[in-house]
């Protein structure tokens, strides 16, 4: 019985142990992503996860209109694609 019972602690103590080292980070990183694609403006600046750098345009649904470049290129992006963004007041 005493083995057992030490075999069922190890476990509880490993799940929690993937819990707090695994489940939890993701999740939180989860939600920061999720937050800065509900606060995207037209005017922020952002980096898309492919490296370009642009000005919102307009946002629509899930595709967001970014313009890069002197000759003012527009490109099309989705919202998940977006990793970073300056807002607009701090440019």
């Amino acid at each position: 019985m005493n083995g057992t019972m030490g075999f069922v602690v190890w476990l509880v103590i490993m799940v929690a142990f993937m819990y707090f080292m695994v489940y939890r980070p993701q999740k939180k990183q989860e939600n920061a992503a999720k937050v800065l694609r509900n606060s995207l403006t037209p005017g922020d600046t952002i980096e898309t996860i492919g490296g370009f750098t642009g000005r919102i345009v307009s946002i629509k649904d899930e595709d967001v209109v970014f313009e890069t470049g002197a000759d003012k290129t527009k490109l099309v992006v989705k919202k998940w694609g977006i990793r970073s963004r300056t807002p607009a007041d701090e440019q």
